[in-house]
């Protein structure tokens, strides 16, 4: 997984101005949300392993988070690995791993050098202490970053968030540092991986699935949905695009009038 420009089709002459984004910033998304569906599809289809989906799959990653950089898209979340997908054959379990690790080592002066600060979402457990100890090298090196954040969701479920979320709630109340009355809304959103983050203004679906797959279940309560038929592999600054012009052409009334 490799943040860099490298592999890019350069701009033709003249046509620079059509690669920006034809949305006022106060009508662009504050936080998008992926869920990258579809590398394992894309690569049979071509009868290739599934890993090599899941490689090029890394490269609309990079594509991804170079647009919203420029775009001054705050917050990107990626769904990566589901906390479902252990269900998944050990061999590609094992690929993916080591994808993760090189993409924490190869990602990571273009990370600081784009002053994007990295989050992970997800329980720890499963994923093996190399992966790990680059994992926390990268987070805490970016800690400081101003720029975009990006937030990648491993070995999550939105299930088990609110598990993980609820535990916690409750041994503060048997401890005596919170009193159950004082339970909201709010409560339950600083006790979330997600915690000081802003919910998603828009989720994006790749491969044409209709679902939201146990991501982001608490936040995603008022997210724009945005579905593509295409597989992640295929997703492009385009795709982008028209998922952020179609996003501003909505009115979004949170239940109201």
């Amino acid at each position: 997984m490799v943040l860099s420009n490298e592999g890019a089709v350069d701009t033709p002459p003249g046509q620079e101005k059509a690669q920006e984004l034809p949305v006022p910033l106060e009508k662009r998304p504050r936080h998008i949300a992926i869920i990258m569906d579809g590398n394992g599809r894309w690569a049979a289809q071509r009868g290739w392993p599934r890993i090599e989906g899941h490689r090029r799959g890394v490269q609309a990653v990079g594509r991804v988070v170079r647009a919203c950089v420029r775009w001054q898209i705050p917050f990107l979340t990626l769904y990566c690995l589901s906390s479902e997908n252990w269900k998944r054959p050990p061999q590609e379990l094992s690929a993916l791993m080591e994808l993760l690790g090189q993409f924490m080592v190869e990602a990571r002066r273009e990370i600081l050098r784009q002053n994007i600060r990295l989050r992970i979402l997800g329980r720890r457990e499963g994923i093996p202490d190399h992966v790990l100890r680059e994992m926390d090298k990268t987070v805490s090196l970016s800690a400081e970053n101003r720029g975009l954040c990006l937030s990648l969701a491993i070995n999550y479920g939105g299930r088990s968030e609110l598990v993980d979320a609820v535990r916690t709630i409750v041994n503060k109340v048997r401890a005596g540092k919170l009193d159950p009355d004082q339970i909201n809304d709010q409560v339950i959103s600083d006790h979330l991986y997600t915690s000081g983050l802003p919910d998603p203004d828009l989720l994006i679906r790749t491969a044409g699935e209709m679902r939201v797959s146990n991501f982001l279940l608490w936040q995603i309560s008022y997210a724009e949905l945005w579905v593509t038929q295409d597989c992640w592999p295929d997703f492009t600054e385009e795709h982008l695009r028209q998922a952020i012009c179609d996003y501003a052409q909505r009115v979004r009334r949170f239940g109201g009038l």
